[in-house]
């Protein structure tokens, strides 16, 4: 027996030093050499449809638990939020308020709020800003500011110009009749860097987080549903008409949020949209977020679209561009079809809207205005 152990423990080893001599290195454009053999290990066991759990509301309860899981721990809670407006600018239809409020028990935030004229509650939106690999602002790029510096409000026309056609997505649907709200993520805007911005820090910051027992990434996703909680406080929010909305990264915290928080009722998600199996490939390249859309350990259970399908039956938009280079069609029709089956297999198929336009990486007025469509129809 021990002999035959022997045997065999000598094949493997001969077989593992034959393997490891087949290449000269094990990496190649940041991705392991074996990562086609990893992927085929991604059997995401906790998908609906894969799990044997065939309650819907159950298997929502439980794949929320496995993402809160991957989360790790989260910053603490907050309901003593002392919230005071330190400005406000009248605009065409609306009040621009620039508010600061304790968003957890680690930190205080300024945020824009936009609040339309007329007798509320209104509609809220919370709108997620992108990543853009552009920090020196967050919640700018979706509300136009005001009682900056000049230097900051023309990096924010500059960016409103490059990503949104020009048009505030925030300033648009204020006027539309929706009250809005955005913050900075962590590392953006005023919430970035005593030494200023520097992306290539994002990923040292990360990890320094890691080791500390949190992660980076869902630091953000808590912070945005902690936004959510503190909007529908406010009086001029009517709470059971809350959604969200994003673009690029954005996009990404748009469907995480829906999918982990049941006061969002809608929402919109432009752009941010595929599956890791076309997302990390040799044909495709490798994933551009770095860590802002990572969570430990997620993958032992669900992919991307496994996620946002937590948000089923809710009303969701998805639009990705046909020459997005960051999200091949592939990817992104794989994704759709996934979500797809979940929202028919809950006779929910109207509620869930999946498109790709001929357009590039990009949320500018048209796809605005199928935006505010969206919400009008089921806000």
């Amino acid at each position: 027996m021990k002999k035959q152990l022997f045997t065999c423990l000598l094949g493997l080893a001969v077989s593992a030093t034959a393997l490891s001599q087949t290449k000269p290195y094990e990496l190649e454009r940041e991705m392991p050499v074996f990562l086609d053999q990893l992927k085929k290990e991604l059997t995401y066991p906790l998908a609906w449809g894969n799990s044997d759990i065939t309650n819907f509301a159950q298997w929502r309860q439980t794949a929320r638990e496995a993402v809160l899981d991957a989360m790790l721990a989260p910053p603490p809670y907050t309901t003593d939020y002392q919230m005071e407006v330190i400005g406000e600018e009248k605009r065409d239809g609306y009040t621009a308020k620039k508010i600061r409020f304790n968003l957890t028990g680690y930190s205080r935030v300024t945020a824009y709020m936009l609040v339309p004229d007329g007798k509320g509650p209104f509609p809220g939106i919370v709108l997620l800003h992108d990543h853009g690999g552009h920090y020196t602002i967050g919640k700018e790029k979706m509300i136009r500011p005001f009682g900056v510096s000049d230097e900051v409000m023309a990096d924010a026309d500059a960016w409103a110009k490059q990503c949104y056609g020009g048009q505030y997505a925030g300033d648009y649907l204020a006027k539309n009749g929706y009250v809005v709200i955005s913050t900075d993520a962590l590392f953006w805007g005023d919430r970035g860097r005593k030494e200023g911005a520097d992306g290539s820090k994002y990923a040292d910051v990360a990890g320094n987080f890691m080791m500390l027992g949190r992660d980076l990434s869902a630091f953000m996703n808590y912070e945005d549903m902690y936004t959510v909680d503190f909007f529908a406080t406010l009086p001029e929010v009517d709470v059971n008409r809350i959604g969200c909305m994003g673009f690029s990264m954005g996009s990404y915290r748009a469907w995480m949020l829906s999918a982990l928080s049941d006061k969002v009722r809608v929402g919109a998600a432009v752009c941010w949209m595929v599956t890791t199996d076309c997302q990390l490939s040799w044909e495709y390249g490798k994933e551009h977020g770095g860590f802002a859309n990572c969570l430990p350990g997620i993958r032992r259970y669900l992919d991307y679209p496994h996620i946002a399908s937590i948000a089923c039956p809710k009303p969701m938009f998805f639009l990705n561009g046909r020459y997005d280079k960051l999200f091949p069609v592939p990817g992104v029709e794989e994704a759709f079809n996934t979500m797809r089956k979940v929202w028919e297999s809950q006779s929910a198929g109207e509620k869930l809207r999946t498109e790709i336009w001929d357009m590039p990486h990009d949320c500018g007025p048209k796809v605005q205005k199928a935006v505010l469509d969206f919400f009008n129809r089921w806000l």
